[in-house]
């Protein structure tokens, strides 16, 4: 077709543009009886023009995409943003009136008297376009300009690419469609009305900047209420253009200048400012005038510095939860669209001790890369004060291969984002003794003790048993001959939890276990109750020989330290929508799991351990003479860890290793320091001290050691019990697998298993 050919199309079509709109102006039923004979074809008038109901389209201003954003425990402190669209949804009253003209005199200076679409604007692109051959003008009312806006919302929200096209395509289909629309729009909403809806869905900068409070506050560092002339009209001109526009991009600001002037010309023209006031502002150097704020291209957890870790757990805890919508995606749309307000249980004094504590212990830098990971929670409530984690948070492409920065947070479950769990070696023997004291003895009970213990006598419900036994001996070698739970706890005996287990049965230790909060860190067998875990477990189960992630034992010892009450690790307090609506979250679930008088007598045997010679906590004493309750743990040589808690204030547990694989410590170089045969009261229990003292001297928490007090009925009883089993070593060929730190093992029936990984090797759980 000729050029000449083309252009008559285009005249047509343009004319056809202006006859609809002086349609609507002289009446829009008078107008659409003639549509179809003057286009020629009714299916043609059905193409273009909608329902008038606006059906399926939502003009609503509160309806729009708004940031959602994060709040520390305090209420105050934010965390992080996420958005689709950087936008703050704010009323017209909290709009100046400099802002209001501003736009109306750049957009749409007869706002005011047309019916949704100005004629006169339409005539004069016409003629400017098609007879004078100029530049191309649009012509569309501010009141089309927000229907543009709002189907392209609309389009985005529905994920239809298409829509989104069609939305903003130079067709004159769609400027049909928009006049359509408009015109009705104009019939249901009031002039503010439209005005405020423009001024919150409109994009006012590059980066997702949308909205005229995100700007102003973006820009000057104001509210919108509190723009003056100067500032409404450089953001007033950004709409036009909002990538070459952008005053914030220094190579931008010429150009912005020149256009914040053109609108300060058109406003002085409608008569909104005085020449006085225009000449005031226009002679400003817009350099001078802005005062940038942070930067809006982080959005999300990448933004968050040393809470990045707390805030990807509390994202995952929103993905995961029905609460905030039946599918994923449907959470994650709430997230980043919903401009909810989310106060999470961070303390921000727990989350930064916790993350310096890791990284003194083992700098993000040391050649070593071992990590260090420790989560925190405040006991009787579920609350997560904080992790720390000796790693740089980022979800990028640049944290791939890199021994520094990750975007997993190995302090939580896999299905929150973290990894398959850590062997926590001895610190799981607190929980042996809660389910002997469920069985109604004592835990001055005299055990007789031995090396070997067929495991077929660890058999219960379900857990039938094995035909082939278990060689197990302590760190120092060998066994006590005879030996009480309590004492076994504060030397952190092995053989004395082995002679325990036979007594009681694995499905005992497996019930406890889960009472007090435990489950594995994997998604695939979590629920350790199961036959299948427990068959897949067995007897060095009982001395840490599982998977479990540092927040799962923190939650454990939680329990101890609340009187017994158990309750679900949670990290949201309260959401509020942006309706102002407070929604259901996630339940902490607390209730009472083990009896006050167990959990106080466990409290007991813990502090023991720390305050009688001999004892393997005795480093985890606290300052200031405050009463500590603490176990130490060495799953083999390649995880050390450190638990413990002050009642009904905070628990926290540490584990220190390589999370991505098992590696030895011993020999190793880790921040200047070399041990043979590193423990962890070497490392862990080191992060965990200062941890705990310096976050306790922050928040304030006074000292109180009226906790920990045995009960008699748990303190009486000094008779020996039989052991059971035999001192024989031939079993057969027999092997059983057990899972511990990321990986299975086939362990050999006269294997030295000691709670780890690694076969015939000594292990030192206690230490």
């Amino acid at each position: 077709m000729s050029e000449s050919n083309n252009l008559t199309v285009r005249r047509v079509l343009a004319l056809l543009l202006t006859y609809v709109t002086l349609c609507f102006a002289g009446g829009v039923v008078g107008g659409l009886f003639f549509v179809p004979g003057v286009i020629g074809a009714n299916h043609v008038a059905r193409a273009i023009v909608p329902s008038l109901k606006i059906e399926g389209i939502d003009f609503d201003v509160t309806s729009l995409p708004q940031r959602s954003t994060l709040y520390a425990s305090d209420g105050t402190t934010v965390i992080a943003s996420f958005y689709a669209q950087n936008r703050t949804v704010v009323p017209l009253r909290k709009i100046s009136q400099p802002m209001q003209q501003a736009v109306v005199a750049r957009e749409d200076r007869r706002f005011f008297e047309h019916a949704g679409v100005d004629v006169q604007g339409v005539l004069r692109a016409f003629i400017q376009t098609f007879v004078k051959h100029g530049a191309t003008q649009g012509g569309s009312s501010l009141t089309q300009q927000y229907v543009k806006n709002a189907l392209m919302v609309q389009a985005r929200e529905d994920d239809d690419p298409i829509a989104e096209y069609h939305a903003s395509e130079e067709t004159i289909a769609r400027k049909v469609r928009e006049m359509l629309i408009a015109v009705q729009i104009e019939k249901q909403y009031s002039k503010a009305e439209i005005l405020q809806g423009y001024l919150n869905i409109a994009q006012f900068g590059s980066n997702n900047l949308y909205g005229v409070e995100t700007a102003a506050k973006r820009y000057f560092g104001v509210s919108a209420a509190d723009l003056n002339i100067g500032q409404a009209a450089t953001i007033a001109a950004i709409t036009k253009n909002p990538s070459q526009y952008d005053p914030s991009i220094p190579e931008n600001q010429p150009e912005a200048q020149k256009q914040r002037n053109i609108v300060l010309d058109l406003m002085l023209q409608q008569g909104f400012i005085s020449q006085s006031d225009h000449d005031k502002f226009h002679d400003q150097p817009i350099q001078q005038t802005l005062n940038l704020q942070d930067n809006t291209t982080n959005i999300g957890c990448q933004s968050a510095g040393d809470a990045a870790f707390f805030c990807d757990y509390v994202t995952k805890q929103i993905l995961n939860s029905p609460e905030f919508g039946k599918t994923t995606t449907e959470r994650n749309r709430l997230l980043t669209e919903g401009g909810l307000n989310i106060y999470t249980t961070m303390d921000v004094h727990a989350n930064a001790d916790a993350m310096s504590a890791a990284r003194d212990t083992i700098p993000v830098d040391d050649p070593s890369h071992f990590e260090v990971t420790m989560a925190s929670i405040k006991p009787g409530t579920g609350e997560v004060l904080g992790f720390g984690i000796n790693r740089i948070y980022d979800a990028t492409d640049a944290a791939k291969g890199s021994e520094e920065r990750t975007a997993v947070n190995y302090a939580v479950d896999e299905k929150d984002g973290g990894g398959t769990g850590w062997g926590v070696g001895s610190t799981w023997k607190p929980i042996n003794m809660v389910a002997w004291m469920e069985q109604g003895k004592p835990i001055t009970q005299q055990l007789r003790l031995s090396t070997y213990y067929p495991v077929g006598s660890f058999s219960c419900a379900n857990y039938p048993g094995q035909s082939f036994g278990w060689n197990v001996h302590n760190s120092e070698g060998g066994s006590a001959s005879v030996e009480s739970p309590l004492q076994g706890l504060i030397r952190s005996h092995n053989t004395t939890q082995a002679g325990m287990t036979q007594q009681i049965g694995l499905c005992s230790v497996a019930d406890a276990a889960k009472q007090m909060g435990y489950h594995n860190a994997s998604l695939a067998n979590s629920d350790i109750t199961t036959p299948a875990t427990l068959a897949a477990l067995n007897g060095p189960m009982v001395i840490g020989s599982v998977n479990a992630d540092p927040l799962t034992m923190a939650n454990v010892y939680a329990t101890i330290g609340a009187n017994g009450v158990e309750c679900t690790p949670i990290a949201l307090k309260k959401v509020i929508s942006k309706s102002g609506k407070s929604l259901k979250v996630p339940s902490a679930n607390c209730h009472q799991a083990i009896s006050p008088e167990i959990a106080q007598t466990t409290a007991y045997a813990l502090n023991q351990g720390v305050v009688q010679p001999g004892g393997e906590a005795s480093m985890t004493q606290l300052d200031g003479g405050r009463k500590t309750f603490a176990k130490t743990g060495t799953n083999e040589d390649t995880y050390m860890t450190t638990a413990g808690f002050v009642p009904n204030q905070v628990a926290t547990f540490v584990t220190v290793g390589n999370a991505e694989h098992q590696e030895s410590f011993n020999g190793k170089v880790i921040n200047h320091k070399a041990y043979g045969t590193w423990y962890g009261m070497y490392i862990a229990t080191p992060a965990w001290k200062e941890f705990m003292n310096r976050y306790l001297a922050d928040a304030g928490i006074p000292i109180d050691n009226n906790y920990g007090n045995a009960d008699p009925k748990y303190m009486s009883g000094g008779s020996s019990s039989t052991y059971g089993g035999t001192s024989g070593n031939t079993f057969g060929n027999n092997n059983y697998t057990m899972t511990n730190g990321n990986r299975n093992m086939n362990v050999a029936p006269n294997a030295n298993v000691t709670g780890g990984n690694t076969l015939g090797q000594t292990t030192v759980p206690g230490q």
